[in-house]
């Protein structure tokens, strides 16, 4: 197969080919390990791969077939994805959480007519159209009868004899998945990513190495898992794949899974800087964590737990186009462009702003497939994302001089309030500063002036306590007048995804709850302070 200069041979790129080069060079190399101590050789993988991706080919799998796996992060989820991939067939995986009109959508959407499927789901399944569906693999006892023909997942340990090679070469421009975005605002869009696609995500960790163990915390049907567990394959090195993140046993599994490098999302780092300090905070193997985004106490996380951390900016539809070198000193940066990838800041007419100015990110990539292909059957959406030649985050972002890039926020999540344009990301930053705060969230609310009023909801520190009063007091002198919050609101946790993002929709939805505080009609006033 040619290929062109800039891309990587194919046995650095696809996972069939990694796949068989790592058994035949480092068949005895542990590549993972699981909760429970369950752990594979490269060689152990191989073999298993190779059996389950037989038994799906016996069921009529074919090379860029779509099919759904719905499982949790475990041995089951890996074997399945890397088993479809090993034939040219494409990993769709499902959100475990999904159930009613969400699942009915990515599946109706998808097309495909097999699933692989966790037992315990079958219920939520139970209750939708079939659609296209004709057959499932279950693991584990069903809690549901289906209107398709089930099957035992035992088929894929079989061992009557080797998967045929797909019908022609596995290519790296090949479709390799369909992740399904959040939803949060509309329905979920399928993003088209390749094998190249996801071989340049992995590259962009520039850190990391074979001799490294990464952990995989996020679902591996989003992209921040299959990222976390596709970038150790390809550098050869290995991973622990865990069921989630949990803040009380974070440091527990770090050191008993062997852990060096991982990626902290959201309010991971807020939660573990809040938990108290303790002589065995440096008391793990861990090196160096990716830190997105980058919290205005990395220093002092740096400092505590004896880690390089790196910053960077990504989403399911690009590739890490910016990325920081260790321990970045840019309060709120993500870094710089990394080689390959061209960006600007531009205006609503995809007009390159001056630096300092707030735009929304655009982005492609010198080399052709190291992005997303597209939006599975929404041309609309695909025509809207890439206008112009350019792949349009919805994310606004400023550059400095030096050429550091800034996130500002999601479009969407912007607030209008006093003609003044406001960040929630910025706002929620200089709650999270409290020491009682645990999480926070910022969104805007209609008033009854016809415009944008910032409210502010707010989960603690276990055993912590904190007023409306106490936190706008807190905050009026970190923030313009402007962006203090008029509403307040306390909850215990935060509604979010199963990949940790906020569903901001959720609480704009709810809005002003009987037991959100107004600072309006407690005497406050939100005034421009008047110079001399």
């Amino acid at each position: 197969m040619h290929l062109d200069p800039k891309m990587p041979a194919v046995d650095r790129c696809v996972l069939r080919a990694i796949l068989d080069r790592h058994a035949a060079e480092r068949p005895g190399k542990v590549f993972a390990v699981f909760e429970g101590g369950e752990s594979w050789t490269y060689g152990e993988l191989h073999a298993r791969v190779r059996r389950a991706a037989a038994a799906l080919q016996r069921l009529g799998v074919r090379q860029g077939e779509l099919v759904l796996s719905w499982l949790p992060n475990g041995p089951d989820a890996v074997t399945v994805w890397f088993a479809l991939n090993y034939i040219g067939a494409v990993y769709v995986p499902v959100n475990t959480a999904y159930r009613g009109a969400l699942l009915a959508h990515v599946v109706a959407d998808s097309g495909a007519s097999l699933i692989v499927l966790h037992g315990g789901l079958a219920d939520r399944l139970a209750a939708l159209p079939a659609g296209a569906l004709r057959r499932g693999i279950v693991v584990g006892p069903a809690n549901a009868s289906l209107a398709f023909e089930t099957i035992d997942a035992a088929v894929l340990s079989g061992t009557d004899g080797d998967p045929a090679d797909p019908d022609r070469p596995i290519a790296p421009w090949d479709l390799q998945s369909v992740i399904y975005t959040s939803g949060t605002t509309g329905p979920s869009k399928g993003v088209l990513s390749s094998y190249l696609h996801l071989w340049s995500t992995s590259m962009a960790f520039h850190f990391v190495t074979e001799a490294d163990r990464g952990m995989a915390n996020l679902p591996l049907f989003h992209a921040g898992g299959t990222g976390a567990v596709y970038r150790m394959l390809v550098k050869g090195a290995s991973v622990a794949v865990v069921d989630s993140f949990r803040t009380q046993t974070f440091w527990q599994t770090i050191r008993a899974t062997g852990t060096t490098v991982l990626t902290l999302l959201g309010a991971m780092t807020p939660f573990l800087m809040k938990q108290p300090a303790s002589a065995g905070d440096r008391g793990h193997g861990l090196r160096a964590v990716t830190m997105v985004p980058l919290a205005d106490d990395a220093a002092m996380f740096i400092e505590r737990f004896g880690v390089d951390v790196y910053t960077t900016f990504n989403m399911t539809e690009v590739s890490c186009p910016i990325f920081s070198g260790p321990n970045p000193a840019k309060a709120g940066s993500c870094g710089e462009l990394r080689a390959g990838v061209q960006a600007r800041v531009v205006d609503e007419n995809d007009c390159e702003l001056a630096p300092g100015s707030v735009g929304e990110l655009i982005v492609r990539t010198d080399m052709p497939w190291a992005m997303n292909a597209g939006y599975h059957r929404n041309p609309e959406a695909t025509a809207r994302a890439w206008r112009n030649g350019w792949f349009h985050t919805g994310d606004a972002f400023r550059m400095d001089a030096d050429g550091t890039f800034y996130f500002v926020d999601r479009l969407k999540d912007a607030i209008r309030r006093r003609g003044e344009n406001i960040s929630s990301f910025e706002v929620e930053r200089e709650i999270l500063a409290h020491p009682a705060v645990r999480e926070a969230a910022v969104v805007g609310v209609q008033s009854e002036f016809g415009e944008d009023e910032v409210m502010a909801i707010a989960a603690l520190v276990p055993e912590q306590a904190l007023n409306a009063t106490a936190l706008v007091e807190f905050l009026r002198p970190r923030l313009p007048h402007f962006m203090v919050p008029r509403y307040v609101r306390f909850v215990d946790e935060l509604p979010k995804t199963p990949t940790q993002k906020v569903e901001k929709h959720r609480l704009r939805a709810e809005g002003r709850t009987p037991d959100t505080w107004d600072g309006l009609s407690s005497g406050l006033r939100f005034k421009r302070e008047r110079l001399a």
